[in-house]
């Protein structure tokens, strides 16, 4: 399949550009890691920008607990190809220090538990910047970030303060207490993304490859048989072929039906599909400002 090779090698170029300020502007930079596949190429970049020292920023995971295995154990067979250094953000832990408390009902997710969770591993870490792999093509409040986007002694972030980015020259001064979170890839689109990883041949967990999974269906949307997610009585287990475009919690992240079994075909269905990156995602359907909420708390 034919690439158009000199746009993603520009996105590269600016995504490393990125990243080495980050590591001279920043005194304790860490890389936030969720196991999905911008979270994998914020690693791949970081390896490629620094090559042949190891990538110099620690991997954080705010583990919810309600994880895909497969995610897991991907991650682990990642930070162990890498040599990287990973630091787990529990939930579970936190619910059991009273840190947050966890939700109930039918459509309880820990999804939201993560941002008290990760604002407290910035804390004790003295982390000044927060990399992760959003992009600005995935939701309406992820477009108004910066490359470079403040957040306060609270961790919160203010949209209607943001620092001018002129000629890519950034600004990351900040006070005692106060850190940025950074996003080099938010040029990147999802088809971007794909592109890319399938150019470059970077290993993906299997859940974005078509396989036989039982689901359910729950409001419209398809979500993993799981024993974290308790059914209503009407909601019944059938096997179904399927794949993630977003990885998550599990109690959150709807699955597609798909035929898609490489990366040329997950490059092909998302050329042509009309539906959103995160349309599965039952979360962001919470409120119509839910993920911009959920930042201006100190989230992802």
């Amino acid at each position: 399949m034919n690439y158009n090779l000199n746009h993603i090698r520009e996105l590269e170029s600016e995504s490393i550009y990125v990243l080495r300020e980050v590591a001279a502007q920043f005194e304790n930079p860490v890389l936030m890691f969720s196991g999905g596949k911008d979270s994998i190429l914020m690693v791949y970049l970081s390896y490629k920008a620094f090559y042949p020292a190891k990538i110099p920023f620690p991997l954080l995971h705010i583990d919810t607990g309600h994880n895909f295995e497969e995610t897991i154990k991907f991650r682990d067979e990642l930070v162990e190809k890498y040599g990287a250094k990973l630091i787990v953000g529990s939930v579970e832990e936190a619910i059991k220090s009273r840190l947050v408390i966890e939700e109930k009902g039918i459509n309880a997710s820990r999804n939201g538990l993560q941002t008290a969770v990760l604002l407290d591993e910035l804390e004790k870490g003295k982390y000044d910047a927060a990399l992760g792999g959003a992009r600005r093509d995935e939701e309406k409040a992820r477009a108004k970030e910066r490359f470079f986007s403040h957040r306060d002694e609270f961790g919160q972030w203010d949209p209607k303060n943001q620092r001018p980015e002129l000629w890519n020259i950034f600004n990351g001064t900040h006070h005692l207490g106060e850190h940025f979170r950074i996003f080099p890839i938010s040029n990147w689109t999802e088809l971007d993304v794909w592109q890319y990883l399938a150019a470059e041949g970077v290993e993906l967990p299997s859940l974005y490859f078509s396989h036989e999974r039982e689901v359910f269906e729950r409001d419209g949307t398809l979500l993993a048989n799981s024993e974290f997610i308790p059914k209503k009585p009407d909601e019944k287990v059938f096997t179904e072929k399927v794949r993630c475009r977003t990885i998550g919690d599990v109690t959150c992240t709807g699955v597609w039906r798909s035929e898609a079994s490489t990366v040329e075909d997950i490059i092909e269905e998302i050329a042509t599909t009309r539906l959103t990156e995160r349309g599965g995602r039952t979360d962001d359907k919470r409120s119509e400002t839910s993920m911009e909420d959920r930042k201006k708390k100190g989230y992802f």
